[in-house]
């Protein structure tokens, strides 16, 4: 008797679940237009996700582990392509001296004030404000970025961005970013 009662809510239980997963999750490979791009993981291994009242999982992007085992993404800054490594150690987007020119930063006009350390040791920063980020069909206004005057061989996608998503997951050799 407790078989032919519990048998049929199992199943549905089961089969709500599985509308759940096919309906409401978002699905990475449907994902049209997204380019390459990364994400982290929280210590229980769920996304890590920021309060964020605009999220909308259309806005996504995904980011491929390279051969160097690092996750590079191409970015529109400012209108210019800006090649970035994903560094969820870095606290602010970082740009080398040679991307921030390229974006239209005239480094006469900046002021290298900040102590930044790097992998390489310790150097000068500018502090800036990008009017845009787009990564995909994720798009961010107002990042905070620093400009690096020296010790930087390559852009870092830093947490001021990635900071600012709904969320970002490490899945095997992806990064998925949602905004």
């Amino acid at each position: 008797m407790y078989a032919r009662h519990v048998l049929p809510m199992l199943a549905a239980a089961l089969m709500i679940a599985a509308a759940v997963v096919f309906f409401i999750v978002p699905k990475t490979e449907a994902m049209d237009g997204i380019t390459p791009a990364a994400a982290s993981l929280t210590k229980a291994g769920t996304p890590e996700i920021t309060s964020s009242p605009r999220a909308n999982f259309d806005k996504a992007a995904i980011i491929s582990r390279e051969a160097d085992g690092h996750y590079w993404t191409r970015a529109d800054v400012e209108g210019t392509d800006v090649r970035f490594m994903v560094d969820t150690g870095a606290s602010i987007v970082a740009l080398t001296l040679h991307d921030a020119q390229r974006i239209g930063l005239i480094p006469s006009e900046l002021e290298f004030d900040n102590e930044v350390r790097t992998a390489g040791g310790m150097t000068k920063g500018a502090y800036v404000v990008l009017d845009r980020v787009r990564i995909g069909r994720v798009e961010m206004e107002g990042v905070s970025a620093m400009v690096l005057k020296e010790g930087l061989e390559q852009s870092l996608l830093g947490m001021s961005f990635l900071g600012e998503l709904y969320s970002y997951e490490f899945k095997g050799d992806t990064l998925i970013i949602r905004q």
